[in-house]
């Protein structure tokens, strides 16, 4: 009997263990594939974090699709950061295959440094919406005509556009009023409106993230720089339904570098500021 029992506990327990034993066996991926999977993902981070932003930057066909082009900076941006987070843990765990835990510690990590330097230009940016509401409650006062609209007694010609609650507030300075005919005034205002009707403030949020997180990196400060200079694009493209092209290339030549916002783009490395131009008279 008692030969018997053994062998009965003895089966129950090996029939149990080793199907268990197969399947983690069939679970566990070879060590080569790991390195060579490691290898391929340092391969696309190294791509998409020199050749291809330096390729897209300098291509001529963004100032055509410039919708395209931010689709395609967008991917690159979001490809580039989870293929380094995957390197990092495939190499982690090509190092240290028998402790999975601390092998993904500097993946997490990087991980983290990401998603904490997002939410904290979130929250930069939106304490500093509320002060620049704040100040302009005080600083300026209310267009006689335009609803939404105040004016900054200010001889520099300057024109935005501000998200406030479910609507926007335009700021416009006298210096941009005086200097202004009125077709351009209405051009330089349907481009300040289509920033903040398009939302690229929202669009620009991750890329000054990204920039903020490796400012030693040039290619963060260039993309954060097309991406500026594409979404000036997109606000010149919502103008140009309301005024014709001549129109608004006259008020951005009008307006000059110190009037146009996005203007700063060429000093971070974008050249893209000329075919802002070309596009309006080609």
């Amino acid at each position: 009997m008692r030969g018997a029992a053994a062998a009965v506990t003895g089966a129950a327990s090996g029939g149990a263990a080793l199907p268990g034993a197969a399947l983690t066996d069939a679970l566990v991926i070879p060590l080569g594939a790991v390195v060579w999977a490691a290898a391929l993902l340092w391969v696309v981070v190294v791509l998409l974090a020199w050749p291809v932003p330096v390729w897209l930057s300098r291509a001529s066909w963004p100032m055509r699709a410039p919708v395209l082009a931010l689709l395609v900076w967008q991917g690159v941006g979001l490809a580039g950061g989870l293929s380094m987070i995957g390197a990092l843990a495939l190499t982690g765990l090509a190092i240290a295959p028998t402790q999975p835990w601390l092998a993904l510690i500097p993946a997490a990590a990087f991980a983290l440094y990401l998603l904490v330097h997002l939410a904290v230009t979130i929250v930069q940016v939106t304490r500093q919406r509320h002060r620049h509401l704040a100040l302009l409650d005080m600083l300026t006062s209310p267009h006689p005509t335009r609803a939404r609209t105040r004016v900054l007694d200010d001889a520099v010609p300057v024109a935005y556009c501000l998200p406030r609650g479910a609507g926007s507030v335009t700021v416009l300075s006298q210096g941009l009023l005086d200097r202004l005919d009125p077709d351009e005034l209405v051009a330089v205002i349907a481009h300040e409106r289509g920033h903040v009707e398009q939302r690229h403030d929202i669009l620009l949020l991750a890329f000054r993230a990204w920039r903020s997180a490796l400012p030693w990196f040039p290619i963060a400060a260039r993309a954060d720089a097309e991406v500026a200079a594409l979404v000036e694009m997109l606000a010149d493209d919502h103008a140009r339904r309301e005024v014709r092209d001549e129109v608004l290339a006259r008020a951005i030549l009008q307006v000059g570098a110190s009037g146009v916002p996005g203007a700063e783009v060429d000093a971070a490395g974008s050249t893209r500021g000329s075919d802002r131009f070309k596009r309006l008279v080609a």
